[in-house]
């Protein structure tokens, strides 16, 4: 029995969903803290957190430890600098904490699986899966990858992503493109555009499409059934990055991922 292209979408769709709904997913974030060399203690993560020059620095009370791949974690302890984008994962019980380091800045963000929004995540909506919103592009690739400096949902943040080229393509007679920046998988892209829906039906700040590695010949697929929204579309503790000032669409792409319930 043949797949129908919205059973393949559903499958995609609740794969994605489930991760989303992971219990140390984002949805699991309890608190984004930003810390500073004045130690600081939070109601969500044991001991005092600060940082400085030589990184990350926790000190532990009488009593309290954390959990790390490697061991147990007493006392006061110093992380080994992060690098941007970079993070480290310790537990507490069932609680896991995020170090990271986001726009030149430390962060803690703990995560529970007793976060109420992951309790209450009841989905996502999206539009119906058509497949007229697979549309073919090409890649332009750069001489040079090129530095892409973009704003972030968090105020006085930015963050700065290696473009290596472009992504050009046609929806309803115009000429389209958008700024791509590497994917998770090697040679593969990623793309965050708004569009004429965005802040209407789709969520206002930006939304994400993953591009397959594009053909030798360039040739490469936007499937805009498969846009999906980023973290700060549900919580308050992300630093998701804005897109590109050219990746602002003048048409509807009545695709993908709508605003959340």
């Amino acid at each position: 029995m043949t797949t129908s292209f919205q059973q393949q979408w559903d499958q995609w769709h609740t794969g994605h969903e489930k991760r989303r709904a992971d219990p140390h997913g984002f949805l699991a974030i309890t608190g984004l803290h930003w810390l500073t060399e004045t130690p600081q203690s939070f109601d969500d993560a044991p001991g005092a957190w600060s940082t400085g020059p030589s990184g990350v620095t926790v000190a532990l009370a009488e009593g309290e430890s954390l959990t790390t791949a490697t061991g147990t974690i007493t006392g006061t302890h110093t992380f080994e600098p992060i690098e941007e984008r970079g993070d480290v994962i310790v537990e507490h019980g069932d609680v896991h904490i995020e170090i990271a380091r986001r726009g030149g800045h430390d962060v803690v963000r703990p995560r529970s699986p007793r976060s109420p929004l992951l309790t209450a995540y009841t989905g996502t909506p999206a539009y119906p899966a058509d497949e007229k919103w697979v549309v073919t592009g090409r890649f332009v690739r750069f001489d040079e990858p090129q530095p892409t400096t973009v704003g972030s949902v968090a105020e006085g943040i930015e963050h700065v992503y290696e473009s290596p080229g472009r992504v050009e393509f046609e929806v309803g007679g115009e000429q389209l493109s958008l700024i791509a920046f590497n994917g998770t998988a090697p040679g593969s892209l990623s793309v965050l555009f708004t569009d004429a829906t965005s802040g209407l039906t789709t969520y206002a700040a930006n939304r994400s499409l993953a591009v397959a590695a594009p053909a030798e010949d360039g040739t490469v697929t936007l499937d805009f059934n498969r846009a999906t929204n980023l973290p700060c579309a549900y919580v308050d503790f992300a630093t998701c990055p804005l897109p590109p000032a050219g990746n602002r669409l003048p048409v509807a792409i009545e695709a993908g991922e709508r605003i959340p319930a």
